[in-house]
């Protein structure tokens, strides 16, 4: 079975984790936003850092629509 995530994806993810955990991880473009303050945070910045690069992470999840609206409670 192929790999999801290539191995210097992996690093660029560890990298930011590891930058959360010292507490220099930012968030915006350019790093111009707040700082970090979640683990999942700094795992999503580390992708999109990885994608930006062009290397092999698959593309973000898509959020599922419903279509029929709010379902209402039968009585």
């Amino acid at each position: 079975m192929a790999r999801k995530y290539s191995k210097s994806a992996s690093k660029d993810v560890e990298r930011a984790v590891k930058k959360e955990k010292k507490g220099k991880l930012r968030s915006g473009p350019g790093g111009k936003g707040g700082k970090v303050k979640s683990r999942k945070q700094a795992i999503a910045i580390g992708l999109s850092e990885a994608r930006a690069k062009g290397k092999k992470v698959p593309k973000k999840a898509k959020s599922k629509k419903r279509k029929g609206g709010k379902k209402k409670k039968k009585k």
